[in-house]
């Protein structure tokens, strides 16, 4: 397992491109559904200091990450590149979790693109302290198969969840789920979170939970579960959103 900041989409390259430089296509990969993610996206992708190189093929990101795109067999390989890191900076102590954070969006671009190329998705996300133990290990994630191998497992929240495993890193798991959306799956992701000083000091976790064409009673049925399950485990969290 590891954390390489590259996928290979099933996709060509110009259809990756389109994801990557129309904002309303932005908002079904980068983050989670939250009252400033258009802000977050438009300050990241869309400012003034935003490159685009003029065939397409590499984007400079507010920040001076890199993705680049290259085309290959089996469709695009999308990297990002991390900037040098500046000691200084007030984000210097965020590089890491910047680092986990283009892990979990590549392959919520990937899982967007192969997956449902023309949905919209709807998400739930909550964060833990490290205190409380890792995420992945409550949930009974740690052992799960290889990527692309199916699994059929009990979650620590008693939902009975069954995909394919879509990739595991050294502090994340991503799980195509059946239940998650009315046609196809949706995307599960557990990720355990570095330390931070005086921001996070003892690490943590995040779940974000990526949903399809479910209805409203489904949608409640899910977020109770995990919510009960957060409050149980995390009592001092914050509840999902």
């Amino acid at each position: 397992m590891t954390n390489n900041l590259s996928v290979v989409i099933n996709s060509d390259a110009p259809q990756v491109w389109t994801m990557l430089r129309e904002p309303a296509k932005v908002a079904e990969w980068h983050g989670w559904q939250a009252d400033d993610l258009a802000a977050e996206i438009n300050e990241i992708y869309f400012n003034s200091t935003v490159v685009e190189s003029p065939d397409h093929t590499s984007l400079t990101v507010d920040g001076g990450d890199v993705f680049t795109l290259k085309p290959v067999p089996t469709g695009t390989e999308v990297s990002v590149t991390r900037a040098a890191l500046d000691h200084n900076s007030e984000w210097a102590a965020w590089d890491e979790d910047i680092t986990q954070g283009w892990l979990t969006f590549l392959q919520q671009l990937r899982f967007a693109l192969e997956r449902h190329p023309h949905g919209k998705r709807h998400t739930m996300f909550f964060s833990v302290p490290g205190s409380g133990g890792s995420a992945i290990e409550k949930l009974g994630l740690q052992e799960v198969p290889n990527r692309g191998e199916d699994y059929s497992l009990t979650l620590g929240t008693g939902e009975e969840i069954a995909g394919k495993v879509w990739y595991k890193s050294n502090h994340q798991v991503g799980l195509t789920v059946h239940s998650y959306a009315e046609h196809g799956d949706g995307l599960l992701i557990v990720a355990d979170q570095p330390v931070i000083p005086e921001v996070r000091p003892d690490g943590g976790s995040m779940v974000i939970i990526s949903t399809y064409d479910l209805g409203a009673h489904t949608l409640e049925t899910i977020r109770t579960l995990w919510d009960d399950w957060r409050s149980e485990n995390y009592p001092t969290s914050e509840p999902i959103r």
